[in-house]
């Protein structure tokens, strides 16, 4: 089944606009990543989490057994294309499929980035960005619902889910 990318571009930038925070610090960051190790423990998963200011500085970073070095350099991939765009990465991801423009386009690699779901903003309502969120292990599209679900929990809002395959660049 052929990917609505106007569809999903669609549902993506509702979960962008309805997932923003007023404040967040790095015990917000704290406390958030704390309920989505929680979450990975009640839905049986394993993860790997990082939440990291805008200079790159982590301040939160967790691993569970299974995850290893791989996940975590995906993670830093995410988080580099969230910083470069703005906006999650899946987004990117859309945006690209949507436009015909890969990373060779804005002068960037694959080595260093990555247009793929597990990177989101933590948006700070009518400001800029304060921090991003990363997750890897799962597919990218579960990476990405994951960051949603969770942040949703965690601000009391329920997005919509983005339930169709993202074939990633």
């Amino acid at each position: 089944m052929e990917t609505n990318y106007e569809k999903a571009l669609e549902i993506v930038n509702e979960q962008e606009q309805l997932l923003q925070f007023s404040s967040f610090n790095n015990d917000d960051a704290w406390e958030l990543g704390k309920l989505m190790v929680a979450e990975t423990k009640e839905r049986g998963i394993d993860m790997a989490i990082a939440i990291r200011k805008m200079n790159g500085h982590i301040v939160f970073q967790y691993a569970s057994e299974r995850a290893n070095l791989n996940h975590q350099n995906w993670m830093r991939r995410k988080f580099n294309i969230v910083c470069y765009h703005e906006c999650s990465s899946l987004k990117s991801n859309i945006m690209a499929r949507k436009t015909g423009k890969n990373l060779t386009t804005f002068g960037l690699n694959d080595a260093d980035y990555k247009l793929c779901g597990g990177g989101f903003p933590i948006r700070l309502k009518g400001s800029g960005i304060a921090m991003v969120v990363t997750v890897s292990f799962l597919e990218h599209e579960d990476d990405h619902q994951f960051i949603v679900d969770c942040l949703g929990k965690y601000l009391g809002v329920e997005a919509p889910a983005l339930n169709m395959k993202v074939e990633w660049i």
